[in-house]
């Protein structure tokens, strides 16, 4: 009979102790902002029953093949742009969860201090990436720089430029790799995650970015078959606390803006 006891009590809490196991999150993240962000609310969730790991990625590909074969849950790096491009390229069916914030993109230059400075001929590095690249044109094209074919072509490359009077010449790269020629070219269009991590201050040494209202906002994203899980709308609910608000108006001083 005390056997049977023991038994019955090992089992119990054998089963207690799982039921109070914590469930893994795993996210994937560029370094800055969002894995920044994502640390910031990791006692929070773990709190909540959520253990959130954090892979960190430094490319805008991977991220999204990963939790769309699921090898991870999630991922927070992207627009709404730049995910519905590659749903549409890679037959992907990836969904945003939520908004977190907005890093406006910046034009940054070693070689001038003003815009109108730019010279004939000039050399302009640009994202390789879709929604990347038509986010540089536009800002260039309200910069009075060029003229795009369609004023609103989100998704424009050089080759949809109307006009270009100064005869820029342009050069697309992977946007991780666009820091790395700022000494080399006239100008040079980051976004803003890549622009932080190279040691630049969008609010202070970009010569053209974008405002408060840009509608590029950084979301988390995730599958169909998981968006709605427990685990996933706390994170949600997390990423969108004053906590976080108050960490990015502090920590960014407007290089990254809150989006809710």
């Amino acid at each position: 009979m005390k056997k049977v006891l023991l038994f019955t009590a090992l089992a119990a809490a054998l089963t207690a102790g799982l039921a109070q196991a914590n469930e893994k999150l795993v996210v994937a993240a560029t370094p800055i902002p969002h894995a920044e962000i994502l640390e910031l609310i990791k006692p929070t969730l773990a709190k909540e029953g959520v253990d959130l790991e954090i892979k960190v990625f430094t490319d805008y590909v991977q991220p999204n093949v990963q939790v769309a074969e699921k090898r991870l849950d999630a991922n927070y790096f992207q627009t709404l742009p730049y995910l519905e491009n590659f749903n549409k390229g890679k037959g992907t069916n990836l969904v945003t969860v939520v908004g977190v914030h907005v890093e406006p993109f910046g034009a940054y230059s070693k070689k001038i201090k003003n815009i109108s400075e730019l010279k004939d001929g000039a050399t302009v590095a640009i994202p390789n990436e879709g929604s990347n690249s038509g986010r540089a044109l536009l800002l260039l094209q309200k910069a009075g720089v060029i003229t795009l074919k369609d004023p609103k072509n989100a998704l424009a490359t050089p080759k949809d430029i109307a006009s270009n009077p100064k005869n820029l010449k342009f050069k697309e790269l992977e946007s991780a790799l666009l820091p790395r020629v700022l000494d080399q070219v006239d100008l040079d269009l980051i976004n803003t995650n890549y622009a932080l991590e190279a040691g630049l201050n969008p609010a202070k040494d970009a010569l053209l970015i974008e405002g408060a209202d840009s509608p590029y906002v950084n979301y988390l994203v995730a599958r169909p078959d998981n968006k709605d899980s427990d685990a996933l709308q706390k994170l949600s609910k997390a990423l969108t606390s004053p906590e976080v608000k108050a960490f990015i108006e502090k920590k960014y001083s407007g290089a990254v803006l809150p989006a809710f």
